[in-house]
């Protein structure tokens, strides 16, 4: 199945559980059943498929300290990107007040209970702490968790050792390049079930919450959903002017995981195909393996954008007015509670309810928000991948390895697709970047 194809199976079953999740609410919260079946089948392939490709394409660069330039570059390049997210969010928040008027709400403590947030008390706004945590006690558990970075950090230390021992080796390395050609294969299988877990999340969630939610919610939805155009259209744009790529032949590359984390509100299942698509794209695979799941935890430009303008809704609400010191002090603790959030289901709010109880801010905010998370998760997601797709790109330029004969050849190859399936959202969101790109 052609990937043009099944993104339009995706919209597909978009638009038919929306409908469904409107006219047969009670049987369409049964149907969260599936998106729970594609979630896990999504999950079992991310800790082998992460490890493997990681290990094949750091061992096979053969260069030690090459790959620790690389690291040191795509970590000034993830801080200044998140920094710049934060601004935008915090900026958005003053300017849009989405919490102004938005009386007629009481904080539910049974709600709070059940979405584990009451236990949160403090965040971990510590350095040292945070370091501490990326470093894994067993492999084995960083994978049944799936802590990303913990897995990545094992297989940095167990590529440099492949390096060290030399020729000894090479039975791992072909074996881990077949298990890397195995997980992909096995990736477009899992992929084939999408669209029914895609029905199934976005019917129980209009069945659950019904169509109303998103006229009570209108506020912060749009304020959140402008501020990541706004991040999307600016930095992530200059970012591929830098790299000397379109953006929107990016965005037309990276379709289908994109429709994927946000039809999902899933990073993980779009990770594997995203991993895939990029390679594709033109960037090498040593730099793909190490920079995407690195950004998962450092790179998550959706996720910090949404949590300071939460901060700022959740402090508006209860008649709280931050000035820019107070507002400057929240950033800084955002750069560290928000790193290795990604992958866990309404992890942010647990994030933002310790964000806030570190500042004395009631935790009413984080009750109102829960009933609308999926919905902001979709876009905040989507946002996390395409800047990690960016980040990729980014990094291969910088080191002078972009494949630009490559990424043409694989455009030509989705244009040649659209002739038979478009789409006109995706054209929408086309066209909106071309002419910014034109200006």
């Amino acid at each position: 199945m052609k990937h043009s194809k099944l993104t339009f199976l995706i919209f597909a079953a978009l638009i038919l559980g929306v409908i469904f999740g409107h006219f047969y609410p009670d049987a369409a919260v049964k149907m969260k059943v599936f998106a729970v079946i594609f979630l896990r089948m999504v999950k079992m392939i991310i800790a082998p498929l992460l490890f493997a490709t990681l290990v094949t394409g750091l061992a096979g660069h053969g260069d030690v300290k090459k790959l620790g330039k690389i690291g040191i570059k795509t970590i000034i390049y993830f801080e200044i990107v998140t920094t710049l997210a934060l601004i935008i969010g915090l900026t958005m928040g003053n300017i849009f007040n989405p919490g102004h008027g938005f009386g007629g709400h009481v904080a539910n403590p049974e709600l709070l209970k059940e979405a584990g947030l009451m236990a949160v008390t403090t965040p971990h706004t510590s350095v040292g702490e945070m370091v501490m945590n990326i470093f894994p006690t067993s492999i084995i558990q960083s994978m049944a968790e799936g802590n990303l970075l913990q897995i990545v950090v094992f297989s940095i230390f167990f590529s440099i050792a492949i390096c060290a021992v030399g020729e000894k080796s090479k039975p791992v390395m072909d074996l881990l390049n077949s298990v890397s050609q195995i997980m992909f294969k096995f990736t477009e299988y899992v992929m084939y079930f999408a669209p029914l877990g895609i029905f199934g999340a976005i019917a129980s969630t209009v069945g659950t919450n019904g169509l109303s939610i998103l006229k009570n919610y209108a506020k912060i939805i749009f304020s959140l959903y402008t501020a990541l155009a706004v991040f999307v259209m600016l930095v992530l744009f200059i970012a591929c002017k830098y790299a000397r790529i379109s953006l929107r032949n990016l965005l037309k590359a990276v379709q289908e995981p994109a429709v994927l984390a946000f039809t999902t509100a899933s990073s993980e299942a779009a990770f594997p195909k995203a991993i895939e698509i990029m390679q594709k794209f033109g960037v090498p695979q040593e730099i793909v393996s190490f920079v995407m799941p690195t950004g998962y935890t450092f790179n998550l430009d959706g996720s910090t954008l949404y949590l300071a303008m939460a901060v700022i809704f959740s402090s508006q609400i209860c008649g709280i007015n931050l000035d820019l010191s107070q507002q400057i002090l929240m950033m800084l603790a955002l750069m560290l509670t928000s790193k290795g959030i990604a992958g866990v289901p309404r992890v942010s709010l647990v994030v933002l309810a310790g964000t806030l109880a570190s500042f004395n801010i009631p935790l009413i905010g984080v009750a109102i928000l829960l009933g609308i998370d999926q919905i902001l998760d979709m876009g905040r997601t989507t946002v996390n991948l395409v800047g990690n797709c960016v980040a990729t790109v980014v990094i291969a330029r910088w080191e002078n390895e972009f494949d630009y004969d490559k990424m043409n050849s694989f455009i030509k190859e989705c244009d040649t697709e659209d002739k038979d399936w478009s789409f006109p959202v995706t054209k929408r969101v086309e066209g909106v970047v071309e002419k910014v790109e034109d200006n």
